[in-house]
């Protein structure tokens, strides 16, 4: 099964891509771990592509499409993949087809999880993370016990600078511009189906799965 996720930052794809992949027993991709990967790592890469995100601006297409042709390319893409945060771009999907093609293949299904701007803002701007083990906390749905603090370790917690408001707010407006229109590309296909992500975790993933036919 090779699908991928589409929505607006906040909408909970990566949540239901672990879970799908997990479900299908196929790899879920994502570039955002990638490159924040990278960006711990502090190379070349890692670099360039902070300086985007945290600007709230996507990473060039060549970056992008290079590291996702590369990763397909591993054996244990052969019988699937989830694929979260790619493509972003029309163009990005066109270098993705032509990938599936040249390997004899294509997409199952293409997932557009949405929900209301003001659910996306509250998801975001509300997560928190610990700077010593990295543990992911949320202000409103998983508060630390102690305000600031890390249950796990004690560490310090802080937000990312892309998931500040004024960043968010631009994430929003750049996935507006240079992401939806690959609803239309994929509708044209047949391929596009919309599930509303405002909902608890639990029931989006419960419909992914019915709309893929498992």
């Amino acid at each position: 099964m090779r699908v991928v996720l589409l929505g607006p930052p906040g909408a909970g794809k990566g949540t239901q891509a672990v879970k799908l992949a997990d479900t299908l027993g196929v790899p879920h991709i994502s570039t955002g771990d990638i490159f924040r990967q990278a960006v711990k790592e502090g190379t070349q890469l890692g670099k360039k592509a902070k300086e985007y995100m945290d600007s709230g601006l996507l990473v060039p297409d060549d970056v992008v499409v290079g590291i996702v042709r590369e990763r397909l390319g591993q054996s244990d893409c052969r019988d699937g993949f989830i694929l979260d945060g790619f493509p972003r771009t029309v163009e990005q999907a066109d270098a993705l087809a032509a990938s599936l093609t040249a390997a004899g293949t294509k997409l199952d299904m293409v997932i557009n999880i949405d929900a209301p701007e003001a659910i996306l803002l509250q998801r975001l701007t509300g997560r928190r993370v610990c700077q010593s083990c990295g543990t992911p906390f949320h202000v409103h749905f998983t508060p630390p016990r102690q305000a600031g603090k890390c249950d796990n370790c004690g560490g310090d917690l802080y937000q990312r600078d892309d998931d500040k408001e004024e960043t968010v707010r631009k994430r929003l407006q750049v996935y507006t511009v240079q992401t939806e229109p690959l609803i239309a590309y994929y509708q044209d296909k047949g391929l596009l189906k919309t599930i509303d992500g405002s909902r608890p975790a639990p029931e989006v993933l419960e419909e992914i799965i019915r709309s893929l036919g498992r």
